[in-house]
């Protein structure tokens, strides 16, 4: 009797093995290979197709007739697109199947790329980069779960870590790409790049991808259209006060004010809404999870440093030292580099149990170094040599930052809650980076008009250096062949115009400065998370099995 109880336990355990190996979600040998290869591209298509337009903007409004306000919104149409899509993404995948919403979300951003560049016009053009963005922020998100439950949870810091190569290099290579391919084939190139990788990407997805067994799927009147409207008019609304604030002077326009009531409603319904529906679009009691809740906040403020210093570095060195937009991007190059080469270190490092929150506060601590080395660095004409050091800290510090961050928010997560926490930070992570410009750019225009106020104080026409100075420029214009009235125009313009640069590069500086102390400020916050520790006789959980 005691045999044949043990044969069954034996049988039994044994079910129980080809069950769990049935359902997982982890892969082995090439087939994962392949599976990350491919969420790589995707992951890669979506977030340089975010920074590649920007130095081709002036193009593209030359050819289509564009005013610079319209053109502008090239860039803002796939943002909104991006952020009404992630937080939906996970729920997108239970309805339709991860596989399938993964490949149609391939499908609908490469024809899209296809229409963008025949778009003949500015709307047309604005309306195709809106449904790019829409099936662009599902590939980011999906593509992280899908390498994330590709790879066993002891080794998923490695797979964050391949993973983070295509998020943190993908903003890099956008603008020496786009100036490239702009400069020598044309601006609608830009899009059609996309096409083959978006095709060889689709077929491997619907080899190769698995899509979990989720519950049964949401009925038409089980579905809750009316978070889904409420989500796109929060969000949507957000994302285009972020844009669009400083360009239209914030509070001061109607449209901004209205804009920001609509999506401070919005917000408040949308999240009363999810916590009281029967099926929520997205289930934010996830984050109950104290680990996704800190990686949320890090998240942001992860997207706030990455897309902050990716705006503002290249402003700099284009509008005061009058470099193109391709050497700007190609600034970036060792620092993206340096990044790929800390990734899987770092992945190492986590896999071998090393925590996350030391990793992350080291990140911090070199991201403030960052900052600062470049708030004593900048001039009128600081030479490129300079920024390739605090540059290469960068590239140590983001590689520092973006796996452990991941790896924490996601960690204790199982079955769905990966996809949701997956959302939540992508999320995040974008706003963060919108947030960032937005404040930045803010910042930087009321910065410079103190600057400039201050030093006008300076400028006394009865002091005798002042003279001086004007009495040898005007000197210098006139020996070119001006009269003297027209070279003293021409000096005190020139004056005017140095007085400008110095306060624009103390903006700058200031800048850096502030965000660097921000990313110091919240070292003790990480500090202060717990670790995970697995408890003993720890059972397996069937109930979140895919």
């Amino acid at each position: 009797m005691v045999h044949t109880r043990h044969l069954i336990t034996i049988s039994d355990n044994g079910q129980l093995n080809k069950m769990v190996q049935a359902n997982s979600l982890v892969e082995y040998g090439s087939r994962r290979v392949i599976i990350t290869i491919t969420a790589i591209i995707c992951a890669l298509l979506e977030i340089v197709d975010t920074t590649i337009v920007n130095v081709s903007l002036n193009e593209m409004r030359g050819n289509l007739g564009a005013t610079t306000g319209e053109i502008g919104w090239v860039v803002t149409a796939y943002a909104i697109g991006n952020v009404i899509i992630i937080p939906m993404t996970s729920w997108l995948s239970q309805q339709f199947g991860r596989k399938n919403y993964f490949a149609a979300s391939i499908i609908l951003f490469t024809i899209c790329s296809f229409l963008c560049g025949n778009a003949t016009t500015i709307n047309e053009l604005i309306i195709f980069r809106f449904l790019q963005g829409v099936g662009g922020g599902a590939l980011l998100v999906t593509s992280q779960t899908i390498i994330t439950e590709s790879y066993p949870p002891e080794k998923r810091g490695m797979a964050q870590a391949i993973y983070g190569l295509g998020v943190i290099i993908g903003p890099t290579l956008g603008p020496p790409l786009g100036g490239y391919i702009t400069t020598n084939m044309g601006w609608p190139y830009i899009f059609y790049i996309n096409i083959p990788l978006g095709i060889i990407a689709t077929l491997l997805t619907l080899e190769y991808v698995k899509s979990p067994k989720y519950g049964e799927k949401s009925k038409i009147g089980d579905i809750d259209w009316v978070g889904i409207g409420l989500l796109a008019v929060f969000v949507g609304s957000l994302q285009y006060i972020l844009e669009k604030g400083q360009e239209d002077d914030w509070f001061n326009n109607s449209t901004i004010v209205m804009l920001t009531v609509t999506s401070i409603l919005g917000g408040f319904f949308f999240i009363w809404r999810q916590l009281t529906f029967r099926n929520p679009i997205v289930h934010l009691r996830v984050l109950k999870n104290g680990n996704l809740r800190v990686g949320t906040l890090f998240s942001f403020i992860l997207g706030f440093g990455l897309y902050g210093s990716t705006f503002i570095i290249p402003l700099y060195v284009q509008s005061i030292l009058g470099w193109t937009a391709t050497q700007a991007g190609m600034l970036f190059v060792p620092a993206a580099l340096t990044t790929a080469f800390m990734m899987p270190i770092i992945g190492q490092l986590i896999q071998k149990g090393f925590k996350q929150q030391y990793l992350v506060a080291g990140g911090l601590v070199l991201f403030f170094f960052f900052c600062f080395w470049n708030y004593k660095l900048l001039t009128t004409d600081t030479s490129a040599d300079n920024f390739f050091w605090p540059l290469i800290l960068r590239g140590i510090a983001m590689g520092m930052l973006f796996i452990p961050i991941t790896t924490l928010s996601l960690s204790t997560l199982k079955g769905r809650e990966i996809g949701l926490g997956a959302s939540f930070t992508g999320m995040m992570r974008q706003l963060g980076g919108s947030f960032g410009v937005a404040i930045i750019i803010t910042f930087m225009a009321r910065s410079n008009v103190h600057h400039q106020a201050d030093l006008n104080i300076h400028l006394d026409a009865t002091n005798p250096a002042v003279q001086y100075k004007v009495a040898a420029t005007t000197q210098g214009f006139a020996s070119r062949g001006m009269n003297y009235f027209d070279a003293k125009q021409a000096s005190l313009e020139a004056i005017g115009h140095s007085v400008s640069r110095q306060a624009a590069v103390l903006s700058y500086m200031d800048v850096f400065l502030y965000v660097g102390l921000m990313f110091l400020a919240c070292i003790p916050i990480i500090l202060l998370v717990r670790g995970n520790k697995k408890k003993k006789g720890e059972k397996l959980d069937l109930s979140n099995a895919h």
